[in-house]
């Protein structure tokens, strides 16, 4: 009877996470699609385009950049396929474009929910945004200096055109909700599991000083190493069900989701903008060092400048509700 309660216990926490971000994204989805529709994308690219020269690239590149922030990397994928063949591109160009595109991309639905569990949501796109041009910038820089990765570039995918209905287009993304649920569930399911075998605990006391140094405490340790492997859907979604519950406090809650904006889903992402002929030099360790590097000095700038100026400008604290038993391993230890 005890596993079964346990597995009745999985699926409502999967479904209540994963109602929290529906509620985030449907509205969302259709309002981008609308956007996209009435060609506005087109236009929100127009000022990108002295951007796209600073980090050595042509102006028409900021069209990629532009949909890749308003809609999905994969939507950006066919954009790029579909101008790449006009410019003689190198690898380095490609890897500065998708490293900025990894840094900051489906701004509207990911910023919602880093909003829904406390951090400012003008702050957070600032962080990505500025992030992602400060990281092309260095990569540009770097590149251009030691004349590395100056090949003409490869593309090793070709895309398959949108579908123009309308009701394909809904079934697509009912398709891709369900998908969530599922990914959700399957998450949590081994998340318990791991707590059980006490694997969770160790990877996170394995990874305490790390992520202590970058001000994401115990309770958020788990949850963040998700977020950064599966994406900010997942473990954004898992944060803002435990913000609400009052078990992670504020600071590891903004330091976890600072780190999650500029460093998520490293694998899947990674190798999706690989396949577009991107190096790993920057796709991978240079946004892993350039995310450290950033989050460790706003952990410490936010300390200096004090809990007032937190509360005013970087966070907003969520209304805390009564909740089950939370799925972090140091909660589940201290309850046992």
């Amino acid at each position: 009877m005890q596993i079964f309660q346990e597995i009745k216990n999985i699926v409502q926490r999967s479904l209540r996470i994963s109602l929290e971000l529906y509620k985030i994204m449907i509205p969302i989805i259709i309002g981008v699609k609308i956007l996209q529709e009435v060609g506005l994308i087109f236009w929100l690219a127009k000022p990108l385009s002295p951007i796209m020269h600073l980090v050595g690239l042509p102006g028409e590149m900021g069209l990629v950049w532009a949909t890749a922030m308003i809609n999905t990397i994969y939507a950006s994928m066919i954009v790029f396929v579909s101008l790449a063949g006009s410019f003689d591109l190198t690898v380095a160009q490609v890897t500065v474009l998708c490293t900025m595109i990894l840094v900051a991309h489906g701004l509207p639905i990911e910023l919602e929910i880093v909003r829904k569990a406390g951090p400012r949501m003008g702050f957070q796109a600032l962080l990505r945004i500025g992030g992602a041009l400060v990281l092309g910038l260095a990569l540009h820089h770097c590149y251009s200096f030691t004349a590395w990765l100056q090949q003409p570039n490869v593309i090793l995918w070709e895309s398959q055109p949108e579908s123009a209905n309308l009701w394909m287009w809904g079934l697509s993304q009912v398709q891709n909700l369900a998908m969530i649920f599922v990914i959700i569930l399957i998450l949590t399911a081994v998340m318990r599991i791991f707590t059980a075998l006490g694997i969770t605990h160790f990877c996170v006391r394995l990874l305490a000083p790390v992520l202590r140094s970058l001000g994401v405490g115990a309770e958020a340790g788990t949850l963040t190493i998700v977020g950064m492997v599966m994406g900010l859907s997942y473990g954004g979604g898992m944060i803002m069900h435990e913000a609400r519950s009052g078990h992670i406090a504020d600071k590891d809650i903004f330091s976890s989701l600072s780190l999650m904006g500029l460093s998520h889903s490293v694998f899947e992402d990674t190798l999706l903008m690989a396949v577009l002929g991107a190096h790993i030099s920057g796709l991978l360790w240079a946004r892993i060092f350039f995310t450290l590097l950033v989050v460790a000095a706003l952990v410490r700038l936010v300390a200096r400048l004090g809990d007032s100026f937190f509360y005013r400008y970087l966070f907003k604290p969520v209304k805390v509700f009564a909740q089950p038993e939370p799925c972090c391993p140091t909660m589940i230890i201290e309850h046992k």
